[in-house]
């Protein structure tokens, strides 16, 4: 599994001056950061822990366990 492969969505939020990284299909999988490119790539460090602890606790879907191409 590579979990690079799911869709991640980045909008700049004039409210918080920074940039917002969210992979839709991991409920509240998101990040912020100062530019465009730190946020994706702390979701990107993100998701990996926001997976274990869904598998862990017996949520495992297709979204979770085979991320789409």
């Amino acid at each position: 599994m590579t979990d690079e492969r799911y869709h991640i969505n980045i909008v700049y939020s004039d409210e918080d001056e920074a940039s917002i990284a969210d992979i839709p299909d991991l409920q509240y999988c998101s990040t912020f950061g100062e530019t465009p490119n730190e946020a994706p790539a702390e979701v990107l460090i993100a998701q990996r822990p926001w997976l274990e602890s869904a598998r862990e606790h017996g949520q495992r879907s297709e979204a979770y366990d085979d991320p789409p191409a």
